[in-house]
């Protein structure tokens, strides 16, 4: 596995955790990219979005584009995953205790 694989899965599972940890289960992409960097994540707006839409694809989170902002909720296969209840391939699981 590359290591830019490595890091796409890592900033994968820290998406669906942010996502998880909202009450309504949502963020737009600007504030999901204002987040990760807590986590040592530094990704483009661009990366953000990639990220998300590949979320998407795979029925973990759903989408939604409100004037250039791009709004993601959390699926509950997206929050199993986040918790470490489910696995998918390509999503970093998170560790038994924290990230």
């Amino acid at each position: 596995m590359s290591y830019g694989e490595v890091v796409a899965e890592h900033l994968r599972i820290t998406i669906l955790r942010l996502l998880a940890e909202q009450p309504d289960y949502t963020l737009n992409d600007s504030m999901i990219r204002d987040l990760v960097p807590q986590f040592g994540f530094r990704p483009s707006r661009d990366n953000v979005r990639t990220q998300l839409a590949w979320l998407a694809e795979q029925g973990l989170v759903s989408m939604q584009c409100n004037g250039g902002c791009y709004i993601a909720h959390l699926t509950e296969r997206g929050e199993e995953v986040a918790k470490g209840y489910a696995t998918v391939p390509g999503v970093k699981r998170p560790s038994p205790g924290g990230a």
